[in-house]
């Protein structure tokens, strides 16, 4: 039975890999954007204040607010504007990772004092342990290391050759 179910658990480790970097490579600049910025400050010292049950109603929020984007963007593809329904949909998200990863640094104290939470969380974080410890996450964390070593490395070499190029009609 083992042998039967590693490849497909071997294959979800890969696609949740492949999901959660490129979503939090996306999301995580944005995300620290949220947080330093000083608008933000009077929000995440209200929020902070909230005792743990009302902190975590206050997850539904972004999840009530940004679920119906994805029947709009499925409809947007079905009616043939694809790009508009893909970008809809990233973007909606993106949105919604954000804000709930937000709202976990701020509240992630609090919610752990709520047993059904931290039994739950405790559950996740097994998961999530034993998958990043399998060789196949390794694998592709090495990859993906490479691959985007690789991309900075050719966008480097662009913005060298451009410089050059610009360099030397400018001493003509």
């Amino acid at each position: 039975m083992k042998r039967i179910l590693q490849p497909a658990i071997y294959v979800l480790a890969a696609i949740y890999f492949l999901v959660d970097v490129v979503f939090m490579a996306v999301a995580r600049p944005i995300a620290d954007w949220f947080a330093r910025h000083w608008v933000f400050v009077g929000l995440r010292k209200w929020i902070a204040s909230l005792r743990p049950y009302p902190a975590l109603a206050l997850f539904a929020v972004p999840v009530v607010i940004l679920e119906p984007v994805k029947p709009v963007a499925a409809y947007l593809v079905a009616t043939g504007h694809i790009l508009t329904g893909i970008a809809s949909l990233i973007i909606g998200e993106l949105l919604k990772l954000v804000c709930v990863e937000r709202l976990f640094c701020v509240t992630k104290h609090k919610l752990l004092s709520i047993p059904a939470f931290a039994w739950g969380y405790a559950r996740y974080r097994r998961v999530k342990d034993w998958v990043e410890a399998s060789e196949v996450w390794r694998n592709c964390r090495r990859l993906s290391k490479s691959a985007v070593h690789a991309v900075r490395r050719y966008v480097t070499e662009l913005r060298s050759q451009r410089t050059t190029r610009r360099a030397s009609w400018q001493s003509r």
